[in-house]
């Protein structure tokens, strides 16, 4: 991913530690090396990237904890956003949201706490239509979107959109907010 948008690794230190404890269960170690090389933001000025950002639009946990509060609020129905799922619990199994486009497409890991490390990304168009499964690195399946023109339905390589990364609001040396 560095060497496709010829991005500087930022070596930004993350309290992984910490952050596990919280979700009950060890991250990808491609995402953990994705997060500190880019912060969260914006690949080809369409695909959002949920890492590790001050701000909240970008903050992989943030929104985890958003998701998770909002599914499990019985005020709105039993019905999940993320149907037949749920959004990842700790100590239970779900999708956990790392990415997304700007057409509204959606890229999850399904966890399951009991088998901890296995982390098939899960994802759906903007069409709301069926989930596809994905059993490959986070790392790959972001490679393959946007370098990959024969990647359906998610790649974009295909409208020629550029490999380029905005950081998000919270990266050190680009303060304003996107």
């Amino acid at each position: 991913m560095i060497e496709l948008t010829g991005w500087e690794p930022l070596g930004i230190s993350v309290d992984w530690a910490a952050i596990e404890d919280e979700l009950g269960v060890p991250l990808p170690a491609d995402y953990k090396e994705l997060c500190e090389a880019f912060g969260g933001g914006i690949f080809s000025d369409s695909v959002y990237f949920l890492g590790r950002d001050e701000g909240v639009s970008f903050n992989f946990l943030a929104q985890w904890r958003v998701s998770l509060s909002v599914d499990r609020d019985s005020a709105l129905g039993d019905v999940s956003v993320v149907d037949p799922y749920a959004i990842y619990a700790p100590g239970g199994k779900g999708l956990a949201e790392w990415g997304s486009t700007e057409w509204a497409d959606e890229y999850f890991w399904l966890i399951d706490a009991e088998r901890p490390g296995d982390y098939p990304v899960l994802a759906r168009s903007h069409d709301g239509g069926p989930w596809d499964r994905y059993d490959m690195s986070t790392s790959e399946f972001l490679y393959r979107i946007l370098a990959d023109a024969d990647f359906r339905p998610f790649g974009i390589a295909q409208y020629d959109l550029g490999t380029t990364f905005k950081p998000g609001s919270g990266h050190p040396f680009d303060g304003r907010p996107l």
